[in-house]
């Protein structure tokens, strides 16, 4: 397993839509524990491959937050979203690639997933709470799409001119 860089916003890769996955092989496998030990590092609790700079339909995620208890890694390969409830809830969301950044964001309550899993087979599961926000955010990603995106554009331009900053500080080596 290999830690990864996190892609930074803003970075085209951010806003644009991955590929579906074709095939799943060793590639993918050790895409997936890269993926997964990147993302409990961070710390966080969902990342997308596109986060990474790979354009595939991937992403992992674990909203298990309690030391206590026993993590739930996932792995989703061509995720989509199947039925969404009307009934929302609203989480103060937060993006590993827009670090230190949180805001409001209100999403369907509970949605219905399919995707493939790493032995190729097709799964279905329903989200709900912190999961099915966490699940949806990570689509996002997959659809060239940042949380930021549901924001008014003021807020959204004010992230934006604090990361452009931050990556110029990184870059000096201030950061």
């Amino acid at each position: 397993m290999t830690l990864r860089s996190i892609l930074l916003h803003p970075d085209p890769r951010l806003k644009s839509v991955a590929d579906p996955v074709a095939t799943v092989d060793k590639t993918l496998h050790a895409l997936a524990d890269d993926m997964l030990e990147t993302m409990y590092n961070a710390p966080g609790i969902g990342l997308a491959a596109p986060q990474l700079g790979i354009m595939q339909r991937m992403l992992v995620m674990d909203c298990i937050k309690d030391d206590m208890e026993t993590p739930q890694p996932m792995v989703l390969i061509n995720p989509r979203v199947i039925f969404a409830s009307s009934d929302t809830n609203i989480y103060d969301e937060g993006c590993l690639s827009i670090p230190d950044q949180y805001a409001e964001v209100e999403r369907p309550a509970v949605v219905k997933v399919e995707w493939m899993n790493l032995d190729g087979k097709t799964q279905q599961e329903e989200f709900s709470d912190l999961w099915a926000t966490c699940v949806q955010h990570e689509i996002d990603h997959l659809n060239g799409k940042l949380f930021i995106d549901y924001l008014k554009p003021l807020r959204r331009q004010m992230i934006t001119r604090k990361m452009q900053k931050l990556k110029r500080e990184i870059a000096r080596g201030n950061a």
